[in-house]
């Protein structure tokens, strides 16, 4: 009986497929600057020449560029999935800011479940520290920072879903999904009280994730984003009146 030689593969093919499956799974995230060559080598136990090899691939395949005179990193571009224009114009529209929130319910909801069910002490601690984090910006009243720390928190609960699927598509969607929160921010920061209940809803999702509750993780997502909505549908029924109370006051002063 013929036996097929086993070939061992070459250490460059294992480092490109150990830097893959980090950049896959997220633990490199985009705009994540590698260690230096040798520093890598050293970690991998192997020469600089199969990291270099190793690297030069995965640039050829863009997970990863070069910046002349500034390391290498893992490319941002996998992400941008929605070009500029193409945000520029969802975001202009709100009938698309209400699909957006549709869309949320589905991607936040299915986060916040398998968060609770698969995730670690390691990720509930970085879920928490955005919650503080977001209340510090609150108390200061710096709307374009916080929105940008509840995406932060958003990547966070899909981090801790551990579903590199979900998590690629939430970080492709981040530009939008921010630009989406700031909107709301801006429009609810009109009702100091529904700022109030946001963050309790906010603190009841983590509390659900963090105590092991996949269900009512998902069910506080639902009643959050519901009440952001119907709070926004409500504003903008509010600010459409007082349109046309100023235009009726302005008819009635105009000369006869």
């Amino acid at each position: 009986m013929a036996y097929q030689r086993i070939r061992q593969p070459k250490l460059s093919d294992v480092i490109e497929q150990e830097l893959e499956r980090l950049i896959v799974e997220g633990t490199l995230a985009p705009g994540h600057q590698l260690p230096p060559e040798r520093e890598l080598a050293k970690q991998f136990d192997v020469s600089r020449p199969s990291v270099r090899e190793a690297i030069q691939r995965l640039e050829a395949k863009r997970l990863l560029t070069r910046r002349q005179g500034g390391g290498t990193f893992v490319s941002e571009h996998m992400w941008k999935s929605f070009s500029d224009p193409l945000l520029n114009l969802l975001s202009s529209h709100s009938e698309t800011q209400l699909d957006l929130l549709e869309a949320r319910h589905a991607l936040e909801g299915i986060s916040a479940y398998f968060a609770a069910l698969r995730g670690t002490e390691e990720d509930f601690a970085r879920i928490q520290a955005c919650v503080a984090r977001i209340g510090e910006l609150q108390d200061a009243k710096d709307v374009e920072k916080e929105s940008a720390t509840v995406m932060e928190f958003l990547i966070a609960i899909t981090e801790a879903a551990h579903n590199v699927v979900l998590l690629h598509i939430v970080r492709s969607l981040a530009p939008l999904l921010e630009q989406n929160i700031l909107q709301n921010f801006k429009l609810l920061r009109r009702r100091p009280e529904a700022v109030e209940k946001v963050s309790k809803h906010r603190a009841n999702i983590v509390d659900a994730i963090v105590s092991g509750q996949p269900e009512k993780a998902r069910e506080m997502s639902h009643s959050h984003l519901a009440y952001i909505e119907e709070t926004l549908l409500d504003l903008t029924r509010e600010e459409s009146r007082r349109e046309r109370s100023l235009r009726r006051i302005q008819q009635g002063n105009e000369p006869q």
